[in-house]
């Protein structure tokens, strides 16, 4: 027994050891195909198109007024509908948008005050029951924590008309509004998942769809489903991706980023937010989630010292060096530095911790709301588990 031991610590070192090195190699050359992907972006005309810009809100978000404000600033000279929805008429966003409408006369916003409920989803029921009230062609969704430039919409509309071109998303940068908490999750999100986003993307092994932005015209969304078929899926925004690929269509993700507020302020907080990401892409793409652990050589290059010292050190030194290169390259393509260099080395050891956590999970929070993971990517909120238990 003693011996079968010593073998499997033997081959678990190894294989950390192998994992490491590979993941140094990974994070280099994803630290240059980022800087190269970005680099390629070209100006845009301005257009003409009438477009609907969807916004499902829910609370008053640290900076919800600016994040909205910027996509009022847009380089665009045809007409624009802002449709925000909002389910709770004592909801503090309300006053946000009466903000912006003061402020922005000339501007077309609408709100939909709805609280009807479509299945386990607050966010596709808010869609839902916003979708009636879409007055242009072009549909443009975004989460209410994303920020943009005022050259988006001619990025996004330029994208939507390749050729076989069914829908448009965005990469994004983190930005932290809240303090400590909220720099250390737009650390992880902008030197871990953006950069291994963007590497998959650019080499043709990813076609993501995601809630910081969703283009698409009337017709696609219409031949889709509309948003109803979506209420029950916990990754809605992928769901609407395999959707538009179903019809023979492509996903856009031009060279272009846009911000995505982090308010979290303390680690509990940011903890449950990450998992659930984790939970999620674990819960619809499996095998590429295993693979994510290449895109962690530090913690991995750390747990192979206990096996084999020597060579753990000198990967250690080397996952330090290929995180910083990344960090650098990251921060000059946004143009703003994100988080402390150390951050990104810290939540490399935070990520490793859930994605070991994120394996055993089997329920999500969303926004205080307890979501229960089902087959196929479908949830069901907590309250309806306990009405059927009560019925039964």
């Amino acid at each position: 027994m003693i011996h079968i031991l010593h073998l499997s610590g033997h081959a678990l070192g190894w294989l950390a050891i192998v994992v490491a090195a590979l993941g140094v190699v990974y994070s280099s050359a994803a630290a240059i195909v980022f800087k190269r992907y970005f680099a390629s972006a070209t100006p845009a005309p301005v257009r003409h198109e009438a477009v609907t810009l969807l916004k499902p809100l829910y609370g008053d978000e640290p900076r919800l007024y600016d994040n909205l404000a910027s996509f009022l600033t847009q380089e665009h000279h045809g007409p624009v509908q802002l449709l925000c929805g909002i389910q709770r008429k004592d909801d503090p966003a309300i006053q946000v948008v009466a903000a912006l409408k003061a402020a922005y006369p000339a501007a077309d916003i609408d709100l939909v005050l709805d609280g009807t409920v479509h299945g386990a989803s607050g966010k596709l029921s808010n869609l839902i029951n916003m979708e009636p009230f879409i007055r242009h062609d072009t549909v443009v969704l975004s989460d209410s924590d994303i920020a943009v430039a005022p050259d988006y919409l001619a990025q996004i509309l330029r994208a939507l008309d390749a050729p076989d071109i069914g829908l448009v998303t965005c990469v994004y940068a983190g930005r932290g509004d809240t303090g400590f908490w909220s720099h250390f999750g737009a650390a992880g999100v902008s030197y871990q998942f953006m950069l291994g986003l963007v590497f998959g993307v650019a080499n043709k092994l990813a076609a993501p769809c995601m809630g910081s932005t969703i283009a698409m015209t009337r017709e696609t969304l219409r031949r889709i489903g509309g948003f109803t078929r979506f209420a029950d899926k916990l990754a809605d925004d992928y769901a609407m991706g395999e959707a538009v690929r179903a019809l023979g269509l492509e996903i856009a993700v031009p060279a272009m980023l846009v911000d995505h507020a982090f308010d979290e302020t303390s680690f509990a907080a940011l903890w449950r937010h990450e998992l659930r990401w984790g939970a999620t892409v674990r819960d619809v793409a499996f095998w590429p989630y295993v693979g994510i652990i290449i895109g962690l050589p530090l913690p991995v290059a750390v747990s192979s010292v206990l096996y084999w010292p020597t060579i753990g050190l000198i990967l250690c030194a080397l996952a330090v060096v290929a995180r910083l290169v990344v960090v650098r390259n990251v921060d000059a393509t946004v143009g703003r530095r994100i988080a402390p260099w150390w951050m990104a080395l810290a939540h490399d050891g935070m990520s490793f911790a859930l994605y070991i956590a994120s394996f055993f999970v089997r329920s999500v929070d969303w926004r205080g709301a307890t979501l229960t993971m089902k087959t196929e990517g479908r949830i069901v909120a907590a309250h309806k588990i306990q009405n059927a238990e009560q019925r039964a």
